[in-house]
């Protein structure tokens, strides 16, 4: 084989390349049912790969998927932001696999929208 490091790379490339393609999908969730949950946030978890906040609806909790955070940071938000017990207004779509989980595109704290994707 004369250029084993240009294979090593390219299947590390590949591999790599493939893990991120199937974290990004968003396929699991449905856009064709928009809906919003206003609530206190009950729990939040600011971790990669994206922040995690629980809020009720419907009587029932539900998870809403943020951005990572790199990009809440990048679009004004921190984690004190998201303190249990702060109101929010979460826009997304709800998940065709996981029951009362939603994929947040937007998030609005104290009268400011935040756009999250």
């Amino acid at each position: 084989m004369k250029h084993p490091l240009f294979v090593l790379s390219l299947s590390a490339t590949l591999l790599t390349g493939g893990i991120a393609f199937a974290h990004h999908r968003w396929g699991s969730y449905d856009a064709s049912k928009p809906f919003s949950i206003t609530s206190a946030v009950q729990r939040a978890d600011w971790q990669n790969p994206h922040v995690m906040i629980v809020v009720t609806h419907t009587n029932k909790n539900w998870e809403a998927v943020l951005a990572p955070p790199f990009r809440m940071n990048a679009r004004g938000l921190e984690p004190d932001m998201l303190k249990p017990g702060t109101q929010v207004i979460v826009e997304g779509y709800p998940s065709t696999r996981v029951e009362n989980e939603m994929r947040a595109e937007r998030i609005t704290i104290g009268g400011k929208t935040f756009e999250l994707r």
